[in-house]
């Protein structure tokens, strides 16, 4: 599992190591990328590291499943 974690690290670095040239004078774009780096780095070392990864389909459903009983129950049915 140690090999796995130094291997999801060093395969990050690659990539920055590749992309960040290509950012040079995009400050926006620059911040975006390595926000979307590290989260990625950080979901690859708890998937190698056999952690529950929490589907995000289930805070969506969490959030909106209230607001659909709240419209089902003010709305008129349909005819």
């Amino acid at each position: 599992m140690m090999w796995s974690l130094a291997g999801v690290v060093v395969l990050s670095g690659f990539f920055a190591a590749l992309e960040l040239p290509s950012l040079k004078g995009q400050k926006k774009e620059r911040w975006t990328f390595w926000l979307l780096l590290i989260l990625s780095t950080g979901l690859g070392m708890a998937y190698v590291s056999k952690l529950t990864i929490p589907n995000p389909l289930e805070l969506i459903a969490f959030i909106f499943k209230p607001i659909g009983y709240w419209l089902h129950n003010v709305l008129p049915p349909a005819k």
